[in-house]
């Protein structure tokens, strides 16, 4: 009798792990990709662009202060900045400008 037990639970334990496992796989949430922050990097764009702290603030919707504390390396920006960060990294001077001075 017990052995007709121990081998029900088997099979039990053997259709509901496959179950469980796709109830895992969508209970956890997909890590999105990781941006990298590097300060060397800004300034290097910054200056390609030719852009002033201040302007390449307004381009990230932060403050100049934020961006200098970006470039000095005391405070690394937060993931919703990062985002902003590399879409502005991909942008040339003429698209900046454009978007510093809407006509």
């Amino acid at each position: 009798m017990t052995s007709q037990l121990k081998a029900t639970q088997r099979q039990i334990k053997a259709t509901d792990a496959p179950k469980a496992k796709v109830i895992a796989e969508k209970a956890t949430p997909k890590k999105s990709k990781q941006i990298q922050f590097d300060a060397q990097v800004l300034i290097e764009k910054r200056a390609a662009l030719g852009l002033t702290q201040k302007q390449m603030a307004q381009l990230l919707g932060a403050s100049s202060l934020s961006v200098y504390k970006w470039e000095t390396g005391h405070v690394h920006p937060r993931a919703a900045q990062l985002e902003r960060i590399a879409e502005v990294l991909k942008l040339g001077k003429r698209k900046a400008l454009a978007l510093l001075n809407p006509q």
